[in-house]
């Protein structure tokens, strides 16, 4: 199912799609050889590409006909790109999709720099849409973003972190990018007031669904097929919700496990935590948690008009849940 749901939504967009990618392929270029050529590395090391396939499905639900949902997209896969680059510098990452991440390459300080050109490349083409609405939810959405980073790097080795802190590093770090991809595409379209305001929230919804599916495949995964470690998250000392859950509703035992593992990072006792969040039914309530927003996602699309970009989007929500990688 998974597998269909994807070929839904990547093939009504598919030739939107590869103009989206020969825009990124073009903007890249620089003077600066190693500029380009990490640049190259990254956008070409794999990824799924959601948030500018959902700016696209986003523009053509809403019956948008132009060119501009072009730019938009390869701007919102530039801000995503800068910010992957920033993070594993900042999470000491030697691997992301299964690949050798770009500071493990090439070293930290041209990672961090290429980041800052993607940023300001995608803000050049921001000011080429010439609409200064689009120009203040994306910078917006920036900033709140690495509010999000800050925050997630705050709550690093912290086993008193709650349910709600947790959700609100979410909505930050990874929701508000999906939401800047569709609601900046209904203002593209010209979308009513109360549209835009569905394709917005359907973009929070969908990338809070998407955060928790991520953290859960980190204790319940293939790693092969996601390109990195089980436990990953764990290592790094990060509470996710199948850790806080268990923390709440586990055994005694269990609780100070994953409050050591949690403050003393590593993967040491991997194979017990992982018992311990699937025993204690923490799991199930990451997975119900990311199948109620995708179905919050789903009901905003009740105003868009019938039709395959509407299933797409449908499928897309689907997908978010329903994916091993």
């Amino acid at each position: 199912m998974p597998d269909k749901q994807q070929a839904s939504f990547q093939t009504a967009v598919h030739d939107d799609f590869k103009r989206v990618n020969e825009c990124i392929h073009e903007q890249l270029h620089s003077d600066v050889a190693l500029v380009s050529k990490i640049g190259e590395y990254i956008i070409k090391s794999g990824g799924k590409r959601l948030r500018p396939l959902l700016v696209l499905l986003t523009a053509r639900a809403c019956g948008y006909n132009d060119y501009n949902h072009i730019p938009l997209a390869a701007i919102i896969e530039f801000l995503h790109t800068a910010s992957l680059l920033h993070d594993d510098v900042v999470d000491q990452s030697d691997l992301r999709r299964g690949k050798d991440t770009a500071n493990a390459l090439w070293g930290n300080a041209p990672s961090v720099l290429v980041g800052d050109f993607l940023y300001s490349r995608a803000f050049q083409l921001m000011v080429g849409l010439e609409n200064f609405k689009l120009l203040h939810i994306l910078a917006d959405a920036t900033n709140i973003i690495a509010e999000g980073e800050v925050m997630q790097l705050m709550n690093i080795h912290d086993a008193d972190v709650t349910e709600d802190d947790y959700m609100e590093v979410i909505r930050c770090k990874t929701a508000m990018l999906f939401q800047a991809s569709s609601h900046t595409a209904a203002i593209l379209s010209k979308a009513n007031p109360e549209l835009e305001s569905d394709m917005a929230n359907y973009g929070n919804y969908l990338g809070i669904a998407f955060q928790l599916v991520d953290d859960l495949l980190d204790y319940d995964g293939d790693a092969e097929a996601m390109g990195k470690n089980l436990g990953d998250d764990l290592a790094e000392g990060k509470p996710t919700l199948p850790l806080i859950y268990t923390l709440k509703h586990g055994t005694g035992d269990q609780k100070t496990l994953i409050r050591e593992a949690i403050e003393q990072g590593g993967r040491d006792n991997i194979e017990a935590v992982v018992e311990a969040v699937r025993s204690c039914g923490a799991l199930q309530y990451t997975a119900a948690k990311a199948q109620e927003y995708s179905a919050k996602a789903k009901r905003c699309l009740n105003l868009l008009p019938e039709g395959e970009f509407r299933s797409a989007m449908a499928d897309l929500a689907d997908f978010a849940v329903a994916r091993s990688f």
